[in-house]
């Protein structure tokens, strides 16, 4: 089969469609990449379409990444590609897809729907969630095939679109396991090593987090690194600012993310209690699994659906139930050790490239 990964996507910061491209590349599949990087985050897209003032930044880069992808498309005039895989954040690029190439079939990976991720950062009504919904709404028209990420995104889509979609997880890339298989150093024993990394964003739940560490603060067997920033970050601090075993460090490069996540015992993975929180499977979930850590996230259907008994999981914004839960850990290095080989052994047989690409290929070549 031969595919393209097409798009202004960036797995610098959103792995998702190199993972599942990995994937195809695994099966033998010929894959090749159109993708010129639009270079906003998650939050910054999201922002300009509600503020007037801010989005015309957004529509002059991409228009300047469109005429580089639309360039290249030209370069690939003849070659027909099976499937045209728009990396997910491509509601824009799927329209583009969908008119340079009419005879492939246009797939989306839309795992973030930006309507519900205004939602879930606070917008509760008006023109800016309208304008979003339509853009979701041709985004899904525009595309053959529509990637979700969990069953509970369904419920997002219109029933006349649901005939399209196909189940695919997130996933993990390479360099997330290599890092287990190098065999990470990890914190001496008596000690148990915490890490978190995100956004800072409701559905992660990072005040949350920040609460429970307050409730550790007289813990010297329990220390915790906190990477990133984003919309919470503040509120975050402050709520932990009684525990001094926090290091607080900046988002850090590809690399040296994975090196320091590997080398922890546990991997946090989200605690909101938002609607959206309820219904997916965050990154660092799969990418701390596949690095060897334990889990500890929140009970919610998709994450149990995923990772079945191969985490520790806490009631939605309960910072006390996350403090004891960590609390205990601290006291079971049996425990800790038996949820990271079982995290590390799910990660293997579930969250690899060729394994998240395999129900995606299979709804390709099935027509």
């Amino acid at each position: 089969m031969r595919v393209l990964g097409f798009g202004t996507y960036d797995l610098a910061t959103h792995p998702r469609p190199g993972v599942i491209l990995d994937g195809f590349r695994c099966y033998g599949d010929d894959v090749v990449e159109i993708n010129e990087p639009l270079g906003f985050s998650t939050v910054e897209r999201v922002a300009m379409l509600g503020r007037p003032w801010l989005a015309y930044r957004l529509v002059l880069r991409l228009l300047v990444r469109w005429a580089s992808l639309i360039r290249r498309s030209r370069l690939e005039r003849g070659v027909r590609f099976d499937a045209v895989i728009v990396g997910y954040l491509g509601q824009f690029d799927v329209v583009l897809a969908r008119l340079l190439y009419r005879r492939s079939r246009i797939v989306l990976d839309l795992m973030i729907f930006a309507v519900d991720t205004a939602r879930d950062r606070g917008t509760s009504r008006g023109l800016k969630l309208r304008v979003l919904a339509a853009l979701d709404g041709l985004a899904v028209h525009c595309a053959d095939v529509v990637v979700l990420d969990t069953e509970e995104q369904l419920e997002l889509l219109p029933e006349r679109a649901r005939h399209k979609t196909v189940i695919v997880p997130v996933g993990a890339s390479a360099d997330w396991f290599a890092a287990a298989d190098n065999g990470a150093p990890r914190a001496s024993p008596g000690l148990l090593s915490v890490v978190f990394f995100g956004v800072y964003t409701p559905l992660q739940g990072a005040v949350v987090i920040g609460q429970a560490l307050a409730r550790l603060a007289e813990r010297r067997d329990i220390t915790v690194t906190m990477i990133g920033s984003g919309q919470d970050y503040p509120a975050t601090r402050e709520a932990a600012q009684a525990n001094t075993q926090i290091t607080w460090l900046e988002w850090l490069e590809a690399e040296d993310l994975v090196r320091l996540v590997a080398a922890h015992d546990v991997c946090l993975g989200i605690f909101g209690d938002s609607p959206k929180a309820q219904r997916v499977v965050p990154n660092k979930v799969f990418q701390g699994a596949a690095a060897g850590c334990a889990i500890v996230t929140s009970d919610t259907a998709p994450q149990r659906r995923m990772l079945d008994e191969a985490a520790l999981y806490v009631p939605p914004g309960d910072p006390a139930a996350l403090a004891d839960a960590l609390t205990a850990l601290a006291a079971d290095a049996a425990r800790t050790a038996a949820l990271q080989a079982a995290a590390r052994s799910m990660a293997g047989a579930r969250f690899s490239a060729e394994s998240v690409a395999g129900p995606l290929r299979e709804r390709l070549l099935g027509g």
